[in-house]
């Protein structure tokens, strides 16, 4: 044992080899043992509430493609961040949780910051859940959640640690080993898979966030394009994995059981890769799929294959088994192509007052560099960003896997630190209703102290339009609280540390989104907009 080896050094070392060094969180008095003296190897990523850490954490770790460590405080902080969990293991982001836990020696009389029944709390959104039996167990404990993070499907993982474990003596910890993160398709069934579809009359591909997170957004296109098949996204797309302004992009499928069988009516086999089948919402009834068509899956997650409603599995990592497939499947030269996707992009002849969605993107459709990543976290106008700012390349497109809101704010941030880590640098955009924007919106601040490239549009429109619109198609008048009047979002924005601007017509908005661009700072663009029904 070296002079002076502790658990915590130990674990220190252990996270470098890792490329464990950015921590995001917000301290509490039981991490401070874990965060004493912190190395200057290391960047402390400080939001002002554990969801906006969890979030930025989330993106940081997409954007990078490696785990991310977050240390959040006991079970509050815990608590706090459940919310954007949730998105964190609906998508798939490798996460390493830790929490500190309470003195050993108090927690049989359940002292104050004790956290009762700690691996219990964050389940079900875990992959595993640990707290150390001994303090010599914790290096070990972390290359473990590494491996459980990382492995298909990957996920988050979560370790509580008792605030006296770490400055406990230990020798180095030596057993580092390296983790597989692929898992091969079976070769045989893919064969039969790729007959059925070279005998479609007209198949259909469906391909979904599993695609660009393994890095087959290259390999979807040639399969398509091999195929001469119409494609389509997946339900509530979390990730882009195919160009929206390739001519055999169809748009998205739909949301309902009904809208997306008729989505497919046309078609004999429809290919789902990289998605659930489907996801779902709201209910509206119809057939799981119209009468005459077959479907395959192929998805790196059991549980996702194992609870699809319909159609024939197939495990396995979707790049290799796209890539497997361009070369199984028959030319499909002979099918006629389909239509592209209808851009009717109408905008009203008189400018309007407010402006509508459409308008909005319309302007940003002129200013957005092309290298630009959005985030995208106002529901109610997704169909608009399709129509007049498709996605166009891999890893630039981002959105809550969860379904709840209060992600799309701070996982900007987690783009743009991802980004400067990685060496370069891209504006990012994120599209913000008002309403969104309340649930985290102190994570700005965590950008306005970094000076990320990031340009916030806000659309203020003063109520949730997306529930508005649920309330429609459910037959559900009279619910209270989806009216947000009384919130000036340009002075929160500016009581945090950015650049803020509030506009009404197009003209202003493109001045002041060019001026952003520029500014090598966080910006809040503030837009007065008319309700937009969502198109469910």
């Amino acid at each position: 044992m070296t002079e002076n080896s502790t658990v915590r050094s130990v674990t220190y070392d252990l996270l470098r080899s890792l490329r464990l060094t950015t921590v995001f969180g917000n301290p509490g008095s039981t991490e401070q043992t874990f965060l004493q003296e912190f190395p200057d190897d290391f960047n402390y990523v400080m939001a002002l509430q554990e969801a906006s850490a969890m979030a930025m954490a989330d993106a940081f770790a997409q954007v990078t493609r490696r785990p991310a460590l977050i240390n959040l405080h006991s079970s509050a902080g815990v608590g706090n961040s459940m919310g954007n969990l949730v998105a964190a293991y609906r998508g798939n982001t490798p996460l390493i949780i830790t929490s500190g836990q309470q003195h050993r020696e108090l927690l049989i009389g359940e002292p104050y910051l004790g956290n009762r029944e700690s691996t219990t709390l964050p389940k079900p959104w875990v992959k595993w859940s640990y707290e150390p039996a001994r303090a010599q167990d914790v290096p070990e404990a972390f290359l473990r959640a590494y491996a459980v993070a990382l492995q298909p499907p990957a996920g988050p993982v979560y370790l509580s640690i008792p605030m006296d474990d770490w400055n406990q003596p230990l020798d180095g910890f030596t057993r580092t080993r390296t983790i597989s993160d692929k898992v091969s398709p079976d070769i045989e069934r893919l064969r039969l898979f790729a007959d059925r579809i070279s005998a479609s009359r007209s198949p259909a591909l469906v391909f979904g966030p599993e695609v660009d997170r393994a890095g087959g957004w290259d390999a979807a296109i040639a399969l398509a394009e091999k195929l001469r098949a119409s494609v389509y996204g997946a339900p509530l797309l979390d990730r882009a994995s195919f160009p929206e302004d390739h001519p055999l992009f169809r748009g998205p499928l739909g949301l309902s059981v009904k809208t997306i069988s008729d989505h497919l009516t046309a078609h004999d086999l429809v290919i789902v890769i990289g998605a659930e089948v489907f996801r779902y919402y709201p209910y509206v009834p119809g057939d799981y799929l119209p009468a005459g068509t077959e479907l395959l899956h192929i998805t790196s997650d059991p549980a996702v294959a194992a609870y699809a409603r319909m159609g024939d599995s197939l495990l396995g990592d979707t790049r290799t088994a796209i890539e497997l497939l361009v070369d199984l499947v028959a030319d499909g030269t002979a099918r006629v192509a389909p239509e592209p996707m209808p851009r009717p992009r109408q905008l009203p002849q008189t400018p309007g007052n407010p402006l509508s969605p459409p308008e909005v993107y319309a302007t940003l459709s002129r200013v957005r560099p092309a290298d630009a990543v959005i985030v995208n976290e106002s529901t109610s106008t997704m169909a608009q960003q399709i129509e007049w700012l498709p996605t166009v390349r891999s890893g630039s497109f981002f959105a809550t896997a969860s379904g709840g809101i209060g992600w799309g704010t701070p996982a900007a941030v987690g783009v743009a630190l991802a980004d400067r880590a990685d060496g370069f640098s891209r504006p990012v955009i994120g599209l913000i209703g008002d309403g969104s924007f309340q649930y985290s919106v102190q994570g700005i601040w965590t950008a306005a102290q970094h000076r990320l490239p990031i340009v916030y549009v806000v659309m203020r429109n003063h109520e949730y339009s997306i529930l508005k619109s649920f309330a429609v198609l459910e037959e559900t008048p009279g619910v209270p609280g989806l009216d947000l009047p009384g919130i000036d979002i340009a002075s929160v924005a500016r009581g945090y540390g950015c650049r803020t601007a509030e506009v009404e017509t197009a003209e202003d908005l493109e001045k002041e989104f060019t001026a952003a661009l520029n500014a090598e700072t966080t910006t809040v663009i503030v837009v007065s907009t008319q309700p937009q029904k969502a198109m469910l």
